[in-house]
């Protein structure tokens, strides 16, 4: 469907005088197929957005014609699923480019401040134990809440001198880590790590890990792939198995890790600014965590909302470390090992 528009200058559209709100473009004036195509999500979730926003969208000050928290929503999902303040974006829905980037940050804050909200581990013990069920009837693999592993989110360089971004490829990047349930809902995600530090350190410097070590959800663990350090709270495969039993459990450990590549998968298929095919993201590392930490927010809210994260495509297998980085992964702690052997001697001998 056409719709004509008007593209306004940026600053006349977020502070005229009067704090008129200009809206040109109306969800009802279109189809879903045409804001599926153009914005990633449906109607009602755009509504529910904006209901959820528009307090923190609408701020009043004493200039006018602010752009809608409708407006603003649709400009920021254009870029999350998209990666590009492309001209077609903001024709759209009528605004401008410079516009376009005002949009995401307000939008992205908004999301930012939310992030507890959807972001979280179950408070109760029947919701902890209802995950170690859904985690044991996928591969038997008992005792598990979640599964950890980190990501990296290219951005650009922050400055020649600065290397700390730089990751394994030379390229500057973002280490996120993230701990998913059995659906792909994220119940722990920090985005602020730099590229340098493998994904080890990064685990072990985080509040995650912290929260665990003080004795978080006891008797229960995270599942970590070979980039990590075995901690009595957090299971890794084995490097080389010598039993039956032993490659049961990395069968099992295997299998149950899939989840989170899967999410990994279609975080990127969902939100393109994420998965560098238009790019690095072009902000300041700060601004580039936020970004990331507001996709994850609305991932998380499109489940809550029936949106099943596996119907989305999806790329291709996410890249693995050399396997010779996890030749000095496996752990120095002693109870931790007891405690592996003990999983592996009861549950799958």
């Amino acid at each position: 469907m056409a719709i004509p528009i008007t593209v306004l200058d940026c600053d006349l559209l977020l502070y005229g005088r009067g704090h008129r709100t200009l809206d040109r473009f109306k969800l009802d004036d279109v189809t879903d197929d045409y804001l599926m195509s153009m914005y990633g999500f449906p109607r009602q979730f755009i509504y529910y957005l904006v209901e959820l926003l528009g307090a923190s969208l609408s701020r009043p000050t004493q200039r006018s014609r602010a752009i809608s928290p409708e407006t603003q929503i649709l400009a920021a999902l254009g870029f999350y699923t998209s990666g590009s303040f492309q001209t077609r974006m903001g024709d759209a829905i009528g605004i401008s480019q410079a516009s376009m980037s005002r949009c995401v940050a307000n939008v992205t804050e908004a999301l930012v401040e939310r992030a507890s909200q959807f972001i979280h581990f179950p408070g109760d013990e029947a919701s902890i134990q209802a995950l170690k069920d859904e985690f044991y009837g996928l591969a038997a693999m008992p005792g598990v809440i979640g599964v950890v592993d980190c990501i990296h989110v290219a951005i650009k360089a922050p400055n020649a001198e600065d290397l700390s971004y730089v990751n394994r490829k030379g390229l500057h990047s973002l280490n996120c880590l993230m701990v998913c349930d059995i659906r792909g809902a994220l119940m722990a995600v920090e985005t602020n790590w730099p590229g340098s530090l493998q994904d080890y350190a990064v685990l072990q410097q985080s509040s995650l890990s912290n929260q665990f070590e003080a004795g978080m959800h006891k008797e229960s663990w995270l599942l970590g792939d070979s980039s990590f350090f075995l901690r009595t709270w957090l299971m890794t495969p084995l490097h080389i198995h010598e039993t039956p039993a032993e490659y049961r459990y990395n069968v099992a450990h295997s299998a149950t890790h899939s989840v989170i590549e899967k999410t990994f998968r279609t975080l990127c298929s969902r939100f393109r600014c994420l998965d560098g095919s238009k790019g690095a993201l072009q902000y300041s590392p700060e601004k580039s965590s936020h970004i990331i930490l507001a996709c994850c927010v609305l991932h998380n809210i499109s489940l809550e909302h029936g949106m099943d994260i596996w119907s989305s495509p999806m790329t291709g297998p996410m890249e693995q470390p050399p396997e010779e980085e996890y030749e000095h992964m496996e752990s120095l702690d002693l109870e931790a090992d007891r405690i592996r052997q003990e999983l592996i001697f009861t549950h799958f001998s």
